[in-house]
């Protein structure tokens, strides 16, 4: 911007910002998403370092994309599932699709965190450093005494170990990794990332008849907003969807 104007950024006034931002959003060949939200910001921290605020611009604020979350289908969460070699492996793929976890809900996972007794799985310190219950099924909880039993974790129902052999969280990028092999070895084509099971959990339990609020109290989620999302994915409501080619040949 100062290279476009030739001046001194600070020296502008507000009408003059914005009629350059203005002028960005409005010229025929519009700049790209990123070059105008990287000017907004800059303009922002500027303003905030130098304490300009005699300031009255009004920046504007910059919209995420509205895309619907990836969702797989039971038959290929059930491929993805079996995929891995590893115990280790299955299991955290199962836990997060079986328990609708975000990928560091399910690294930091304690062992008395989980209670094979109630069936429930104490998530701590979710997304907003909130808490949140959650049940575990019977397939879960034979998953996690076979893997307690074989593997012997401490602290952490997955370990990974620092540079002194000290047991510490597993990674995120491991768990992403054992998607992605997952995924490849399960012959699945969807761009499939851990983050993709508990977008399957949600849309699925949808689908099961789970109203809307006990899935925002299961997924964690602080706005019910980010929730109906899935109501945009799940095949729920009075009439199931579908294409009006069936009906074209009399199918």
């Amino acid at each position: 911007m100062g290279l476009h104007l030739n001046c001194d950024l600070l020296a502008l006034d507000d009408e003059a910002i914005q009629d350059y931002l203005h002028y960005l959003k409005s010229r025929h060949h519009t700049p790209s998403d990123s070059f105008f939200k990287h000017t907004v910001y800059g303009l922002r921290y500027l303003f905030r370092i130098f304490d300009r605020k005699e300031s009255r611009v009004i920046l504007p604020s910059i919209e995420r994309a509205k895309k619907l979350p990836v969702v797989l289908s039971q038959q290929e969460v059930r491929k993805l599932l079996k995929a891995p070699k590893l115990l280790k492996h299955r299991l955290a793929l199962a836990l997060i699709y079986g328990c609708g976890l975000r990928n560091f809900e399910l690294c930091k996972l304690r062992i008395t965190d989980i209670d094979l007794d109630r069936k429930m799985l104490h998530v701590r310190e979710g997304k907003g450093r909130k808490d949140r219950y959650v049940p575990l099924c019977e397939l879960l909880v034979r998953g996690i005494k076979t893997y307690l039993k074989a593997e012997k974790p401490s602290v952490y129902l997955f370990n990974g170990k620092d540079s002194s052999g000290k047991p510490v969280p597993l990674s995120a990028r491991g768990v992403q990794w054992a998607a992605r092999e997952a995924r490849r070895a399960s012959g699945i084509r969807k761009q499939v990332t851990a983050h993709c099971l508990r977008h399957s959990y949600a849309t699925h339990l949808l689908e099961m008849g789970t109203d809307i609020i006990t899935l925002k109290e299961l997924l964690g989620h602080v706005d019910i907003n980010t929730t109906l999302v899935y109501l945009h994915v799940a095949r729920v409501g009075r009439k199931a969807p579908f294409s009006p080619l069936e009906k074209l040949y009399g199918a």
